[in-house]
């Protein structure tokens, strides 16, 4: 669907742009008055698209969106029938100027390319876990961000949560003394894997660009939707959300679900950069898609934050249903501390545990609990009605954007923890123990495995 605006010369023209030309241009963010509604755009609006679209049309001011399936982005663009909406990105940033900020919800081979292209016009850019789809972009964006003094936020959610404030609070207050151990867990995959094969090709549906759906990743055939599966039992396709098990277009479970479950260590413990990441056990990895089941291993060296010591780390990354074993701190009886998805920090006096997105941390065992003060709150809280952090973590870059403190889960702090999450799927990729030079953004000890630090662009997409 292309906006009335757009002649089918501009359209076609605007269409063989290619993002390096848009990157050529520069342009300063337009300072907006906290008072001022925020023109936003928005880039993928199915799926988690659609929360981020509601959110700006009910408080701030949707001037554009984009997307390439009319069947995804339906019930998106009912709820705006007058607003500009485009196919191409591209087209959008080269027609309109009112643009301030940009929402990017597509899959994650084509977040970096177009959070790009945004930094470099001036627009701030909010996107979806995890920001980028390998080291090298992730450390690229990072480094814009700061160049360009554009707001940027990391959709990580929960870190905009009391709980995972909470977390850090009680870490850092000496509930259970020095953490030395991590354990975080995920039921993903959600989706088929063990393909060792791109699909085979099937009919373009009417109303999806699968061309531009690629965007950046080297040209290959339709391969259905993935709803076809659910019909007919027929090969699952790439779209509308199963292309996370493929290493062409998303990150597998660890890149699903690390963002958000890591999240609170990697905060609590200031965790930095790994120095080795091995990957300890994977079941179903191909060349194509990603693991049934992992288990993957972080090796964090000691650190100094604020004049204080802190000891090093081993986090472990388990899914596919795999469960951490309970702590041996923890007495027999004590039930293992485990649900569908959460982190367990193993401490010198005890062990706390939280869900997937820092909440309802608790310590264990249960005598810990029992008479336990919580500490008082010494990080800044996100308030939001009924306590919806996805939209505080929304509110929260709105802010940013408009002259506020910079977002809780910028660039700055997203970039990093990003490259540390995708270190994992570079370990699982080759099988086995990787160690990394972050100063240098060099892995020394396999030269495959460095090259995968990188993405192969197709002609016209370079990064």
């Amino acid at each position: 669907m292309v906006s009335k605006g757009i002649t089918r010369r501009t359209f076609v023209f605007g269409s063989a742009l290619t993002a390096g030309s848009l990157l050529a241009r520069r342009a300063a963010a337009r300072t907006i008055s906290p008072n001022e509604k925020l023109n936003t755009a928005h880039i993928g609006v199915g799926g988690k698209g659609r929360g981020h679209l509601k959110f700006c049309l009910t408080y701030e001011n949707v001037v554009a969106a984009c997307d390439v399936d009319d069947k995804a982005s339906a019930e998106g663009y009912g709820w705006c029938p007058d607003i500009p909406k485009y196919r191409d990105w591209r087209v959008m940033f080269d027609k309109q100027k009112d643009i301030d900020a940009v929402v990017i919800t597509t899959p994650d081979h084509t977040h970096a390319i177009i959070a790009l292209a945004a930094m470099e016009l001036g627009k701030h850019v909010y996107v979806e876990k995890p920001m980028a789809h390998t080291v090298h972009e992730a450390r690229r964006l990072t480094e814009a961000a700061r160049q360009h003094g554009v707001a940027t936020q990391m959709g990580n959610q929960g870190h905009s949560s009391d709980g995972v404030r909470q977390v850090c609070e009680m870490i850092w207050s000496g509930a259970i003394g020095q953490v030395r151990e991590v354990h975080c867990w995920s039921d993903r995959p959600l989706w088929p894997v063990g393909f060792s094969q791109p699909l085979p090709e099937k009919p373009v549906p009417q109303g999806v660009d699968w061309d531009l759906w690629l965007g950046p990743v080297p040209a290959r055939p339709f391969g259905g939707y993935y709803d076809e599966f659910v019909k007919d039992g027929s090969a699952p396709g790439y779209m509308p959300d199963a292309w996370r098990g493929w290493w062409a277009f998303g990150s597998g479970s660890l890149g699903d679900m690390g963002c958000h479950i890591m999240d609170p260590p990697n905060w609590a413990l200031h965790l930095g950069a790994p120095s080795a990441v091995t990957c300890v056990r994977q079941e179903g990895n191909t060349a194509e898609t990603g693991p049934a089941k992992s288990v993957i291993e972080w090796v964090f060296p000691e650190r100094e934050v604020d004049g204080k010591r802190l000891a090093p780390v081993k986090l472990t990354w388990y899914d596919g249903k795999i469960r951490p074993p309970k702590p041996a701190i923890l007495p027999q009886d004590d039930p293992t501390p485990v649900g569908g998805e959460g982190t367990i920090f193993v401490g010198e006096s005890g062990v706390l545990t939280c869900d997937a997105h820092g909440n309802s941390a608790r310590l264990r065992p249960d005598s810990l609990m029992a008479d336990y003060m919580m500490p008082s709150p010494t990080l800044e809280r996100l308030p939001w009605k009924d306590n919806r952090y996805d939209e505080a973590h929304r509110a929260n870059w709105i802010q940013a954007c408009k002259g506020g403190k910079p977002a809780v889960s910028n660039f700055d702090y997203a970039g990093p923890f990003t490259e540390t999450v995708q270190l994992g799927n570079i370990a699982v990729r080759v099988g086995g123990r990787i160690e990394w030079d972050s100063s240098a953004c060099k892995i020394t000890n396999n030269s495959e495995a460095d090259a995968l630090l990188r993405a192969t662009y197709r002609k016209g997409w370079e990064f």
